[in-house]
């Protein structure tokens, strides 16, 4: 089992499924191809293309078989791995994290695009301007707050649906673009962000981006090069 990922100071998307699989502990290979401008001809999209047709990563290749979704990837571990117990066990629970990965999946658009993954850089300031101007990035912010804790009261902690699950990895780049943008947060949710950034899967991940010393100019919206 192969899992191919962008670079992992910038890659949300990457992460996700990477997390899922660590934590899960369900052995892959990881391939990192370089994220790049990604246009039709870059050395990225022509890497990924070899791989899956959507041309984006992640993707994941079991016994010649690519999977290149993140709720794909997760639907597909969780019914071959089933003694994983990636879902929760409870059918409404399971369809309520159905629910909040697809919303994630789906949505926060203003939240991905002023608040990028970048796990290096420290922006307060950034973050503290872009909340104060702008409401379509606060209204994300919200109702993650809100979902968040509604979520953690429901199941008792410690993380969203009580055990680690798909949930807790589809939300964990949010988690580090609160801590890159330090998003003022309740401390009921100050703890879980704290839980997550302490799941070894979430510190191997930290410390791979943390190594890769790869600035790419057109993933840093709000830092140029000294």
């Amino acid at each position: 089992m192969q899992l191919y990922i962008g670079n992992k100071n910038y890659s949300s998307w990457s992460m996700r499924s990477w997390v899922l699989l660590k934590q899960a502990q369900i052995p892959f290979d990881e391939v990192m191809i370089r994220l790049d401008e990604c246009t039709a001809a870059s050395k990225f999209k022509i890497e990924v293309a070899r791989h899956s047709p959507a041309g984006r990563v992640p993707v994941l290749v079991d016994e010649g078989w690519a999977i290149w979704d993140t709720l794909a990837i997760a639907e597909y571990l969780a019914e071959k791995f089933p003694e994983r117990q990636l879902w929760p066990a409870d059918r409404q629970a399971r369809a309520r994290a159905r629910s909040v990965c697809a919303e994630m999946h789906a949505g926060f658009a203003a939240l991905r695009n002023h608040l990028g993954m970048n796990i290096e850089a420290s922006l307060p300031e950034v973050g503290q301007r872009i909340l104060r101007e702008n409401a379509q990035v606060k209204g994300d912010v919200d109702r993650l707050l809100q979902m968040w804790s509604e979520l953690l009261a429901a199941h008792g902690g410690p993380m969203l649906f009580g055990r680690f699950s798909v949930a807790d990895a589809f939300f964990a780049p949010v988690v580090k673009r609160f801590v890159t943008y330090a998003v003022p947060l309740p401390p009921v949710i100050a703890a879980y962000v704290d839980r997550v950034q302490a799941l070894p899967a979430v510190v191997e991940w930290t410390t791979g981006a943390l190594a890769e010393n790869d600035f790419l100019d057109f993933e840093e919206p709000y830092r140029t090069r000294c």
